[in-house]
């Protein structure tokens, strides 16, 4: 049984290693544009902030132990064209310039995604640049110790575009953010917790600049500014953070469902509308665990996890991932906020009755130092107060507590287990009614 996967990441390494485990009869042959596997592109910002020097702690897993475990990893190849009919991918061999076509027996599309580089004019000058590779990150990182760059221009306030906003601003840099949408992080946060992101980054001294839309870049070789229909504003370096495009270009065949962005609809199991063919990652879906629709959601999580089940069932047992709820958390310059479930957008766009609650509580008990404010959202369904979203602010044990409401919404418990519920207790910590605790009694 020859299994090709394409793309060696996350969700590619994370299917094969589990798939070879599984199944050490089983052939497997990874082909990776890159020269390196295993890359973890979460630990880019905090790589150009000098959090830690050596960029390959981002790297999990080497081409070496992928060959001891009996994987076939091919460096700086890329797959650009696949025969579903006769089961045939077109390799080319990016050094060489030479291709080859190879047969399958199943194959797993596992390519990721690109950022995106909306049509600025001028946008080939220098020191315009992506935060997505594991050269981007070095180049950024450079360029953040140069004295010469002193201003910084992010285009894009989603996690990335916030991330090394944040990161710049420690360095010291001027940085400016604008922003085509009227709130940062529009798609994951309800507008009650962006306010509050927003007013973080500007009583910081992070230039905000939102319902903003760049047109242009400025300069003879180098960026210099930024031209937007708004304004002009100068600066060293530019991060376009506008978003990703996943990688699925280069397979035309209509059989294969996609989304309108491009990403692979696939079922719990990974498996794609095509037989023999799964897909995982930045490059395809997930299914949402409130809607039991694919949603696309492009994080690690989702992608290990989903790897990992592709894996088992590419070794010939069966798996599934039960769904995914997007949580994630991004942090900002005093505060800190998480996410999961269904945002009160979202539960309208999926038809939801729902009703939500928000509070502001504190963190820990009120004699202890320390204590600071949290503010929380629920979302939850109207008829049975079953949770389906949740969203938590705060300066600290903000995002952690995240965590408990994307396990009771897994669970599908009701806001008023959740105010019953049993959390951990210590003067440090938490009160003896927890702030979780109260938003569940406060919903009902």
């Amino acid at each position: 049984m020859r299994t090709i996967i394409v793309g060696a990441t996350a969700a590619g390494t994370s299917a094969a290693a589990k798939a070879k485990r599984m199944n050490p009869e089983l052939e497997v042959v990874m082909y990776e544009m890159r020269d390196y596997v295993s890359f973890g592109a979460c630990g880019l910002p905090y790589f150009v902030g000098e959090h830690f020097d050596n960029p390959n702690q981002m790297i999990a897993r080497t081409p070496e132990a992928f060959a001891k475990q009996g994987i076939d990893v091919q460096l700086e190849h890329e797959v650009v064209a696949v025969d579903f009919d006769t089961q045939m991918v077109t390799v080319r061999d990016l050094k060489t310039k030479q291709a080859k076509t190879e047969h399958y027996d199943q194959l797993m599309l596992a390519t990721g995604a690109t950022a995106v580089m909306p049509p600025f004019e001028n946008g080939q000058l220098d020191n315009i640049y992506h935060l997505r590779t594991l050269a981007d990150g070095e180049v950024l990182r450079q360029l953040g110790q140069t004295p010469e760059i002193q201003s910084v221009t992010v285009i894009g306030a989603g996690f990335i575009g916030l991330e090394i906003a944040e990161e710049f601003h420690q360095l010291g840099k001027k940085v400016r953010v604008i922003q085509l949408e009227d709130r940062v992080l529009p798609l994951a946060f309800d507008p009650e917790l962006t306010a509050m992101m927003a007013a973080d980054l500007r009583d910081n001294g992070i230039e905000l600049r939102l319902s903003e839309a760049v047109q242009s870049f400025e300069g003879q070789s180098k960026v210099t500014g930024v031209v937007t229909d708004k304004g002009r504003y100068e600066t060293d370096l530019v991060v376009v953070a506008a978003g990703i495009r996943p990688n699925t270009q280069f397979i035309t065949d209509d059989r294969l469902k996609k989304l309108k962005n491009g990403a692979i609809v696939v079922d719990q199991t990974g498996r794609t509308s095509i037989e023999n063919v799964f897909a995982a990652g930045d490059n395809a879906t997930v299914i949402n665990s409130v809607t039991g629709e694919p949603m696309y959601s492009a994080l690690a999580t989702g992608a290990n996890k989903l790897g990992r089940v592709v894996g088992v069932n590419l070794a010939g047992q069966q798996a599934q991932l039960p769904g995914m709820l997007n949580s994630a958390g991004v942090k900002l310059v005093t505060l800190e906020a998480g996410r999961t479930g269904l945002t009160s957008a979202e539960a309208q766009a999926a038809g939801i009755d729902y009703d939500t609650v928000l509070i502001h509580d504190k963190n820990h008990t009120d004699y202890y130092p320390g204590q600071s404010e949290l503010t929380i959202k629920l979302v939850y369904k109207k008829a049975d107060h079953v949770l389906i979203g949740g969203q938590i602010i705060g300066q600290k044990d903000a995002v952690l507590r995240v965590d408990v409401l994307a396990t009771a919404i897994q669970a599908q418990m009701t806001t008023e287990q959740l105010g019953l519920l049993d959390l951990v207790y210590a003067p440090p910590f938490a009160r003896t009614w927890d702030a979780l605790n109260v938003a569940g009694n406060v919903a009902h």
